[in-house]
């Protein structure tokens, strides 16, 4: 195993030297690239180390030169990881020349070769894999990138900035200069040369700056680009508008490429993108990815200022531009689209990928204090719980005040590169609140858990909520503990926000004891104790409560609800998150039930039903939301079933919940029908809100129909997919069929995949709906596909559409008795790990929650982690996560 030193965040120590200017060029030719690179470097003032450092991986050195003179391997020691030099000037200019080649790397880190030209990714270290650099975020440069290659070949050169010249060279090469006027770390270094087409458009600032708005995508394919462009001006508007930050260059650039190990990148005005982010049309994209390309457009943009303008002093410090970050797409998110829906669908996001690692073996805190492989921390721990954390700023102190705290962010540190502890004090001191206990956020790892017990005084009118707070302690500690660094643990400061309904959903005022008034029907109850007590005066008659509103903390809430309270909240909670996780938590204790009875007997009660039936009535009211009821006709995941299960047992939470939609579809036949008739759309298609909606509770209706696997069912969803004017209702319809036994089946996949073939994107839909259905061949077939020619496991987005849909996304199969689905794993993994360390590395942490299941099934996992941790020359990546997975 290539076993990666633990980093560990108290060993921070400032840079030895600082970059003010970098100068790069970089000459493409056939079969390889040589990289110049002019280093106008200092000796920093703050540090106490003399020796300097430079990263290189995968570098032939050809010259190095100081001040213009030439240096002789003596004065420097070079080794795989880099070189240094330990006798030099206060200042000085550094030259170096190297030979690299981005044909042969696989890895997509640092300059690859793609279908269409070269293209980067240089984070969070691959930026070193180009030149000798002190790859880290506290070294910040001001860069300019010189690219030459041959112009009919690459006709287009890009990189991150301004083009300040260009011209023609001999043999038919050509060349552009660029230039950042902003210095930058090197992770956010860009360049491109390729063959692409452009489609183009300005944007006005408030200032009245004209930008250049610029989407670059492979040849043939900008009929599908107008929605990222249109996406982009609305994030600058909304950027403008929410938080007063403009555009600061004068071209802002997307390219997309469809080789990339990640969404997308932030590069500082040349966005490196996914496909799949960018490319969107009607009959290729669905609702969804629209509207993912709206988000993840959004998120990049949004990085210009929370990212790359103010920056990370460490990668200890991710989550300060990338938590931050998705706090602010997610807000755009419920700006542009429905407001409840796009948070519902963050929170089951959310419990379904964060809760899980929260309890597993790769269990950190959003900042942790050591690392091995800082490519395994780019996690949903660090996003999307680093997003609830900043969420809780914003509660507790209102929107002025974090609008103040923002602008006073930017005014303290713009240009510079700083940690988690700059951003919460400049919370701190705009609001005025103390923040200290709140940064045990930062330090602690785990999902706390909130148990409210409620009491009601009637001849007092009053009502009594107890709040508890549980941090039990996770993998996380037992590692820093192991590491001589032991972490204290405490209660957390925390909004728990709340309502109370009386018998007839209305909703109460609220007067504290001790108020002299009610403030509201709402309340944020403020957290800092182990256990607290709220009283309520003045209420009349037992409520029901509404707790942990639009979910103001990411924690487990355990309330005592029953069934009748539940429905209540169904029906009037005005809260759409709580409303929606009322009907989540009484479908969880039936299906629970019915993994109990191993769905045999009567185990699903009649008024769940009749719970159901109302709510999907409630879509045709005059103020009904269909999008908030699709969401809401959801039942919880298998992944999250069983999170909830001490031992799980796979095949029966499986049977449990295939058993309630095949109940349910029987029981509401006649209204599912109906509502799948009303719902049908007469208009031009549209990835706006109102359409959207419909679609996606008539593709609901029509998944619970399927279930019922009848003649008539299934003519009706073969019909649906035989008529989809769009691909979201193709995709319904063809998801549908995957999970359908009839000799239909495979005439509707071979023929999808002879029309779209030439599509990659749509060939990934393809891909994933098979390896996600839940028919007896699946294993079977996910094999068979791995040699088909749609397969290719050096691209990333065709090993996610199959192999990882396949082991995070079909719990029945990945999970199988028979370890069959481990050993498929296993297999992809040892092989991918030569190619592509961070992909083989996400798909080994679907082997995180082995622990939980039976001991059969551990043992069988237990063969294949085994297996991969002994393969010869095993990356630092895979190794991490087997390791911890194991240990």
């Amino acid at each position: 195993m290539n076993a990666a030193q633990t980093i560990y965040l108290k060993d921070y120590t400032v840079p030895a030297y600082l970059v003010d200017q970098l100068a790069l060029d970089i000459a493409i030719h056939t079969g390889f690239a040589r990289v110049t690179a002019r280093l106008s470097m200092r000796r920093n003032p703050a540090a106490t180390a003399s020796a300097l450092w430079l990263d290189g991986e995968d570098l032939q050195l050809e010259a190095l030169s100081i001040d213009g003179r030439a240096l002789s391997p003596a004065d420097y020691v070079l080794s795989d990881a880099g070189l240094s030099i330990t006798t030099l000037p206060e200042a000085f200019v550094l030259e170096s020349v190297v030979r690299i080649e981005p044909d042969k790397n696989t890895q997509l880190s640092g300059l690859y070769r793609s279908k269409d030209g070269y293209f980067t990714q240089c984070e969070a270290q691959g930026f070193r894999r180009i030149t000798f650099y002190p790859d880290r975020p506290d070294v910040m440069a001001k860069f300019s990138c010189t690219l030459h290659a041959d112009k009919a070949a690459f006709p287009v050169l890009l990189a991150n900035g301004n083009p300040v010249a260009q011209g023609d060279e001999a043999n038919g090469f050509h060349w552009a200069k660029w230039e950042d006027p902003f210095a930058k770390p090197a992770y956010l270094f860009a360049c491109v040369a390729a063959k692409l087409d452009v489609v183009e458009d300005y944007y006005t600032t408030t200032s009245g700056r004209r930008v250049r708005c610029a989407v670059y995508v492979e040849p043939g394919k900008l009929d599908q680009c107008d929605h990222a462009l249109a996406a982009l001006k609305k994030s600058m508007k909304w950027d403008e508008d929410v938080f007063g930050l403009e555009m600061d260059l004068e071209h802002y650039m997307i390219v997309a490429v469809g080789d990339f190990n990640m969404g997308a990148m932030e590069n500082k005005g040349l966005n490196i993108f996914n496909t799949k982010y960018v490319l969107a049309r009607p009959d290729t994209a669905t609702d969804t990815d629209y509207q993912n390309i709206d988000r993840v457009v959004a998120h990049e943009y949004f990085h210009n200022w929370t990212g790359n303008r103010v920056t990370c002093r460490d990668w200890f410090q991710l989550s300060l531009k990338e938590g931050l970050t998705v706090f602010r797409d997610q807000n755009f998110g419920m700006d542009v689209h429905s407001a409840g829906v796009t948070r519902i669908q963050e929170v089951r996001t959310l419990r379904a990928a964060q809760f899980p690692e929260d309890a597993g073996p790769m269990a950190h805190p959003i900042r942790p204090a050591s690392y091995a492989e800082i490519n395994n921390f780019y996690t949903a721990t660090v996003y999307e719980k680093g997003a609830e954390v900043i969420r809780m700023i914003h509660t507790l102190i209102g929107k002025a005040a974090f609008r103040q705290g923002m602008d006073l962010y930017f005014a303290r540190h713009d240009g510079q590169a700083v940690t988690c502890e700059d951003f919460v004090a400049a919370m701190q001191d705009a609001s005025g609140l103390d923040l200290t206990q709140f940064q045990r956020w930062y330090n602690q790892a785990g999902t706390p858990r909130l148990v409210v017990k409620s009491a009601f005084d009637a001849a007092a009118k009053r009502y009594t909520l107890t709040v508890t707070q549980h941090y039990p302690a996770t993998p996380y500690e037992e590692r820093m503990a192991a590491d001589g660094l032991p972490q204290a643990r405490g209660p957390y400061h925390l909004p728990l926000v709340i309502g109370l309904l009386d018998a007839a959903g209305k909703e109460l005022p609220l007067r504290l004891s001790g108020e002299t008034s009610a403030a509201g029907t709402q309340r944020v109850l403020t957290l800092r104790e182990d256990t607290q007590t709220f009283v309520f005066e003045d209420i009349a008659s037992e409520p029901v409560p509404s707790l942990l509103r639009g979910f103001s903390a990411p924690v487990v809430l355990d309330y005592d609800y029953s069934d009748a309270a539940l429905t209540h909240l169904m029906a009037h909670d005005s809260d759409a998150v709580n409303r929606w996780e009322a009907g989540q938590r009484l479908a969880t204790g039936i299906l629970l039930k019915g993994v109990e009875h191993k769905a045999q007997g009567e185990w699903i009660p009649a008024p769940y039903v009749d719970a159901i039936r109302a709510l999907l009535a409630s879509a045709f009211a005059p103020a009904g939301d269909p999008a908030l009821v699709a969401e809401a006709l959801l039942l919880p995941s298998e992944t999250y079933l069983a999170e909830q299960m001490a031992v799980v047992d796979p095949d029966a939470i499986h049977a449990a919940r295939l058993a309630l939609r095949q109940h349910l579809a029987r029981a509401l036949r006649s209204e599912f029908e109906s509502a799948y008739a009303q719902l049908a759309i007469d208009a031009p298609y549209s990835p706006d809100g109102a359409q959207s909606g419909k679609r996606a509770l008539r593709n609901a209706c029509l998944g619970y129909l399927a279930e019922l696997g009848d003649e008539a069912a299934n003519a009706l969803v073969l019909s649906h997919y035989e008529q989809a004017a769009n691909m979201t209702d193709t995709m319904a319809a063809l998801s549908a069929i995957a999970n359908l036994d009839i000799p239909a089946r495979h005439t509707v996949l071979d023929s999808f995949y002879s029309k779209w073939k030439h599509e990659a994107l749509v060939v990934d839909k393809w891909l994933q709906v098979q390896s996600t259905s839940r028919l007896a061949t699946t294993t079977a077939d996910v094999r068979a596909l791995m040699a088909h020619e749609a397969f290719d496991i050096r691209n990333p987005n065709k090993v996610y559409a199959l192999v990882r849909a396949f082991c995070a996304a079909n719990p029945k199969h990945f999970h199988a008795a028979d370890g069959s689905g481990y050993k498929l794993a296993a297999d992809v993994i040892v092989e991918l790990d030569a190619m592509n360390p961070q992909v083989a590395s996400r798909i080994a942490r679907t082997f995180d929650r082995w622990k939980k299941f039976d001991a059969a099934r551990q043992a069988l996992a237990r063969v294949q982690l085994e297996r991969i941790r002994a393969h010869v020359g095993l990356s630092s990546d895979v190794s991490e996560v087997v390791s911890k997975a194991l240990d």
